[in-house]
C-alpha cells in the first residue's frame, strides 16, 4: 500500500514539474495583410511582425503556403523571449485577379500552429496606347 501511495505522489510531482516548463508564445501584430489593389508585376513582398511573449526561445519548425504563388521566409535564428522579428511573404504579382492565400506557421510555441492570411487583387497589365509610344 505504501508503494502505491509513494508512486502516486511521485507521478504527481513529475506532472507538476513538466507542466511548469517554460514555453515560447508567439503574438502577431496582425494575422491578415490586405494588399488592396496592386499593379501587375509590382512588389509583392510584405511582412508579418511578431513578438515572442513567452519565457523560452521561439523556434520555427515549418512555414508553408497554400500554393507556389506565395513564398514565405522564416527567421533563421531562434527568437528569444521579449524579442520581435518578421516573417517575410512574397506573392507573385504576375497572377491577375483576386487572391486569398494562407500561410501555415508551425513552431515550438504554446500556440504552435498559426494560420496567417494575405489577400488582394492584382490589376490587369496596362497596355501602352499608340499615343504613348515615342517615334
Amino acid at each position: 500500500m505504501k508503494f502505491k501511495v509513494l508512486s502516486i505522489i511521485t507521478l504527481f510531482i513529475c506532472f507538476l514539474a513538466f507542466s511548469q516548463e517554460k514555453k515560447a508564445k508567439i503574438k502577431f501584430e496582425e494575422n491578415l495583410i490586405d494588399y488592396g489593389e496592386i499593379e501587375y508585376d509590382s512588389d509583392g513582398k510584405r511582412t508579418f511582425k511578431f513578438t515572442n511573449i513567452g519565457e523560452a526561445p521561439l523556434v520555427f519548425n515549418r512555414i508553408s503556403s497554400s500554393c507556389g504563388c506565395t513564398v514565405p521566409k522564416k527567421p533563421d535564428q531562434p527568437i528569444n523571449p521579449g524579442e520581435s522579428a518578421e516573417i517575410e511573404v512574397e506573392y507573385d504579382t504576375k497572377r491577375i485577379g483576386v487572391f486569398i492565400k494562407a500561410i501555415s506557421v508551425s513552431s515550438n510555441a504554446i500556440n504552435s500552429n498559426v494560420v496567417l492570411r494575405i489577400k488582394g487583387e492584382v490589376l490587369e497589365e496596362e497596355e501602352e496606347d499608340d499615343d504613348d509610344k515615342k517615334i
